[in-house]
Protein backbone atom coordinates (compact mmCIF):
# COMPACT_ATOMS: atom_id res chain seq x y z
CA UNK A 1 0.00 0.00 0.00
CA UNK A 2 2.82 2.40 0.83
CA UNK A 3 4.32 1.82 -2.61
CA UNK A 4 0.96 2.52 -4.23
CA UNK A 5 0.50 5.77 -2.35
CA UNK A 6 4.05 6.86 -3.13
CA UNK A 7 3.58 6.14 -6.81
CA UNK A 8 0.36 8.15 -6.84
CA UNK A 9 1.96 11.05 -5.01
CA UNK A 10 4.80 11.19 -7.54
CA UNK A 11 2.54 11.39 -10.57
CA UNK A 12 1.33 14.69 -11.97
CA UNK A 13 -2.40 15.27 -11.95
CA UNK A 14 -2.58 15.86 -15.73
CA UNK A 15 -5.39 13.76 -17.19
CA UNK A 16 -5.73 11.09 -14.50
CA UNK A 17 -7.17 7.83 -15.82
CA UNK A 18 -10.03 5.86 -14.33
CA UNK A 19 -7.54 3.14 -13.36
CA UNK A 20 -5.51 5.71 -11.39
CA UNK A 21 -8.61 7.00 -9.66
CA UNK A 22 -9.62 3.45 -8.75
CA UNK A 23 -6.15 2.61 -7.43
CA UNK A 24 -6.18 5.67 -5.18
CA UNK A 25 -9.70 4.84 -4.02
CA UNK A 26 -8.68 1.30 -3.10
CA UNK A 27 -5.77 2.59 -1.00
CA UNK A 28 -7.90 5.21 0.77
CA UNK A 29 -10.66 2.67 1.38
CA UNK A 30 -8.19 0.27 2.99
CA UNK A 31 -7.03 3.07 5.28
CA UNK A 32 -10.63 3.85 6.22
CA UNK A 33 -11.29 0.23 7.11
CA UNK A 34 -8.32 0.41 9.45
CA UNK A 35 -9.61 3.61 11.04
CA UNK A 36 -13.19 2.54 11.87
CA UNK A 37 -14.78 -0.39 13.68
CA UNK A 38 -15.92 -2.48 10.73
CA UNK A 39 -18.79 -4.99 10.42
CA UNK A 40 -19.47 -4.97 14.17
CA UNK A 41 -23.08 -6.11 13.76
CA UNK A 42 -23.16 -9.29 11.62
CA UNK A 43 -26.93 -9.12 11.04
CA UNK A 44 -26.83 -5.52 9.83
CA UNK A 45 -23.81 -6.23 7.65
CA UNK A 46 -25.55 -9.24 6.11
CA UNK A 47 -28.62 -7.10 5.42
CA UNK A 48 -26.59 -4.40 3.69
CA UNK A 49 -24.66 -6.94 1.64
CA UNK A 50 -27.86 -8.69 0.62
CA UNK A 51 -29.31 -5.46 -0.75
CA UNK A 52 -25.99 -4.40 -2.27
CA UNK A 53 -25.52 -7.75 -4.03
CA UNK A 54 -28.75 -7.28 -5.98
CA UNK A 55 -27.75 -3.75 -7.00
CA UNK A 56 -24.22 -4.81 -7.94
CA UNK A 57 -25.61 -7.55 -10.14
CA UNK A 58 -27.78 -4.98 -11.90
CA UNK A 59 -24.88 -2.55 -12.21
CA UNK A 60 -22.82 -5.27 -13.86
CA UNK A 61 -25.55 -5.64 -16.47
CA UNK A 62 -26.02 -1.91 -17.00
CA UNK A 63 -22.33 -0.94 -16.83
CA UNK A 64 -20.28 -3.92 -18.11
CA UNK A 65 -17.03 -2.30 -16.95
CA UNK A 66 -18.13 -2.80 -13.35
CA UNK A 67 -18.20 -6.58 -13.79
CA UNK A 68 -14.42 -6.49 -13.52
CA UNK A 69 -14.34 -4.40 -10.35
CA UNK A 70 -13.23 -5.84 -7.02
CA UNK A 71 -16.40 -4.82 -5.20
CA UNK A 72 -16.31 -4.59 -1.41
CA UNK A 73 -19.14 -3.87 1.03
CA UNK A 74 -18.50 -3.07 4.69
CA UNK A 75 -20.40 -1.38 7.49
CA UNK A 76 -19.39 0.90 10.34
CA UNK A 77 -21.13 2.34 13.37
CA UNK A 78 -19.20 5.61 13.12
CA UNK A 79 -21.61 8.54 13.44
CA UNK A 80 -19.54 10.71 11.06
CA UNK A 81 -20.38 8.49 8.10
CA UNK A 82 -23.54 7.87 6.13
CA UNK A 83 -22.80 5.85 2.99
CA UNK A 84 -20.55 6.06 -0.03
CA UNK A 85 -19.24 4.01 -2.92
CA UNK A 86 -15.73 4.93 -3.97
CA UNK A 87 -14.39 4.41 -7.49
CA UNK A 88 -14.06 0.72 -8.26
CA UNK A 89 -16.99 -0.32 -6.06
CA UNK A 90 -15.70 0.23 -2.53
CA UNK A 91 -18.83 0.65 -0.36
CA UNK A 92 -19.03 1.74 3.28
CA UNK A 93 -22.36 2.16 5.08
CA UNK A 94 -23.03 3.63 8.52
CA UNK A 95 -25.37 1.60 10.70
CA UNK A 96 -26.11 4.69 12.77
CA UNK A 97 -27.28 6.58 9.68
CA UNK A 98 -29.50 3.76 8.42
CA UNK A 99 -31.06 3.24 11.85
CA UNK A 100 -31.49 6.96 12.53
CA UNK A 101 -33.54 7.32 9.35
CA UNK A 102 -35.32 4.00 9.92
CA UNK A 103 -34.67 2.76 6.39
CA UNK A 104 -36.51 -0.25 5.04
CA UNK A 105 -34.85 -2.41 2.43
CA UNK A 106 -36.16 -0.42 -0.56
CA UNK A 107 -35.00 2.83 1.04
CA UNK A 108 -31.63 1.28 1.81
CA UNK A 109 -31.47 0.17 -1.82
CA UNK A 110 -32.05 3.77 -2.93
CA UNK A 111 -29.25 5.01 -0.68
CA UNK A 112 -26.84 2.38 -2.01
CA UNK A 113 -27.92 2.80 -5.64
CA UNK A 114 -27.25 6.54 -5.46
CA UNK A 115 -23.72 5.86 -4.25
CA UNK A 116 -23.13 3.07 -6.78
CA UNK A 117 -24.09 5.45 -9.58
CA UNK A 118 -21.45 7.95 -8.47
CA UNK A 119 -18.86 5.23 -9.05
CA UNK A 120 -20.38 3.71 -12.19
CA UNK A 121 -20.70 7.12 -13.85
CA UNK A 122 -17.06 8.00 -13.06
CA UNK A 123 -18.05 11.11 -11.14
CA UNK A 124 -14.69 11.39 -9.38
CA UNK A 125 -12.77 11.21 -12.65
CA UNK A 126 -15.03 13.81 -14.26
CA UNK A 127 -14.54 16.09 -11.27
CA UNK A 128 -10.75 15.86 -11.53
CA UNK A 129 -10.88 16.52 -15.26
CA UNK A 130 -13.09 19.57 -14.71
CA UNK A 131 -10.75 20.86 -12.01
CA UNK A 132 -7.81 20.65 -14.41
CA UNK A 133 -9.72 22.57 -17.06
CA UNK A 134 -10.73 25.25 -14.57
CA UNK A 135 -7.29 25.55 -12.94
CA UNK A 136 -4.64 24.11 -15.28
CA UNK A 137 -1.84 24.79 -12.78
CA UNK A 138 -2.92 21.67 -10.89
CA UNK A 139 -1.50 19.63 -13.77
CA UNK A 140 2.00 20.42 -12.46
CA UNK A 141 1.27 19.08 -8.98
CA UNK A 142 0.85 15.54 -7.65
CA UNK A 143 -2.49 13.87 -8.24
CA UNK A 144 -2.92 13.33 -4.49
CA UNK A 145 -2.88 17.11 -4.00
CA UNK A 146 -5.58 17.61 -6.62
CA UNK A 147 -7.59 14.82 -5.03
CA UNK A 148 -7.43 16.62 -1.68
CA UNK A 149 -8.14 20.03 -3.19
CA UNK A 150 -11.46 19.14 -4.84
CA UNK A 151 -12.88 18.47 -1.36
CA UNK A 152 -10.95 21.05 0.67
CA UNK A 153 -9.77 24.01 -1.45
CA UNK A 154 -12.53 26.61 -1.13
CA UNK A 155 -11.75 28.38 -4.39
CA UNK A 156 -11.65 25.21 -6.46
CA UNK A 157 -14.73 23.82 -4.73
CA UNK A 158 -16.68 26.96 -5.63
CA UNK A 159 -15.76 26.53 -9.29
CA UNK A 160 -16.83 22.88 -9.18
CA UNK A 161 -20.08 23.53 -7.34
CA UNK A 162 -22.38 23.40 -10.36
CA UNK A 163 -20.81 20.13 -11.53
CA UNK A 164 -21.23 18.59 -8.09
CA UNK A 165 -24.86 19.72 -7.98
CA UNK A 166 -25.52 18.09 -11.36
CA UNK A 167 -23.76 14.90 -10.29
CA UNK A 168 -25.95 14.61 -7.19
CA UNK A 169 -29.06 15.01 -9.33
CA UNK A 170 -27.76 12.42 -11.79
CA UNK A 171 -26.90 9.91 -9.04
CA UNK A 172 -30.42 10.31 -7.60
CA UNK A 173 -32.08 9.88 -10.99
CA UNK A 174 -29.98 7.00 -12.28
CA UNK A 175 -29.79 5.38 -8.86
CA UNK A 176 -33.58 5.21 -8.64
CA UNK A 177 -33.71 3.70 -12.12
CA UNK A 178 -30.97 1.21 -11.28
CA UNK A 179 -32.74 0.02 -8.13
CA UNK A 180 -36.09 -0.09 -9.94
CA UNK A 181 -34.62 -2.24 -12.70
CA UNK A 182 -33.22 -4.47 -9.95
CA UNK A 183 -36.77 -5.10 -8.75
CA UNK A 184 -37.75 -2.58 -6.06
CA UNK A 185 -41.00 -0.60 -6.51
CA UNK A 186 -40.26 2.97 -7.56
CA UNK A 187 -42.55 4.55 -4.97
CA UNK A 188 -40.84 2.66 -2.16
CA UNK A 189 -37.44 3.77 -3.43
CA UNK A 190 -38.57 7.40 -3.44
CA UNK A 191 -39.53 6.97 0.22
CA UNK A 192 -35.85 7.30 1.11
CA UNK A 193 -35.97 10.99 0.26
CA UNK A 194 -39.04 11.56 2.40
CA UNK A 195 -37.11 10.20 5.39
CA UNK A 196 -34.09 12.28 4.41
CA UNK A 197 -36.20 15.44 4.52
CA UNK A 198 -37.60 14.49 7.90
CA UNK A 199 -34.11 13.96 9.35
CA UNK A 200 -32.41 16.96 7.73
CA UNK A 201 -31.37 20.16 9.51
CA UNK A 202 -31.78 22.05 6.21
CA UNK A 203 -34.70 20.30 4.42
CA UNK A 204 -35.57 23.18 2.09
CA UNK A 205 -32.20 24.88 1.62
CA UNK A 206 -30.25 24.07 -1.52
CA UNK A 207 -26.52 24.72 -1.57
CA UNK A 208 -24.39 25.70 -4.58
CA UNK A 209 -23.06 22.15 -4.79
CA UNK A 210 -26.04 20.22 -3.43
CA UNK A 211 -29.80 20.21 -4.04
CA UNK A 212 -32.02 20.47 -0.98
CA UNK A 213 -33.52 17.30 0.46
CA UNK A 214 -37.01 18.55 -0.35
CA UNK A 215 -36.03 19.15 -3.99
CA UNK A 216 -34.52 15.68 -4.19
CA UNK A 217 -37.75 14.25 -2.77
CA UNK A 218 -39.88 16.06 -5.36
CA UNK A 219 -37.66 14.91 -8.21
CA UNK A 220 -37.67 11.30 -6.98
CA UNK A 221 -41.43 11.25 -6.54
CA UNK A 222 -41.93 12.62 -10.07
CA UNK A 223 -39.61 10.00 -11.54
CA UNK A 224 -41.30 7.22 -9.55
CA UNK A 225 -44.69 8.24 -10.96
CA UNK A 226 -43.25 8.29 -14.48
CA UNK A 227 -41.72 4.82 -14.12
CA UNK A 228 -44.89 3.33 -12.70
CA UNK A 229 -47.09 4.97 -15.33
CA UNK A 230 -45.14 4.39 -18.53
CA UNK A 231 -43.04 1.26 -18.03
CA UNK A 232 -43.47 -2.39 -17.18
CA UNK A 233 -41.69 -3.40 -13.96
CA UNK A 234 -38.69 -5.62 -14.87
CA UNK A 235 -39.63 -9.24 -14.47
CA UNK A 236 -43.39 -8.68 -14.98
Amino acid sequence: MAALLLAAACCHAAEPTQDEVMARAAAIYADRLGEFVIDRDPRFTARVRGVADVLIAQARRDYPETAGWAWEVHTTDDARQNADCMAGGKILVSQQYVERLGLGDAELAMLLAHEIEHAALHHNLLEYQAALRLEPAWAQRPFAELEYAVDNNAGLMAKLASLNYAQEEEADREGLRLAWRAGWPAAQLAGYFRKMVRASDWPHGSKPDYPSPSQRRRDAQALAVLLQKNYVQPGD
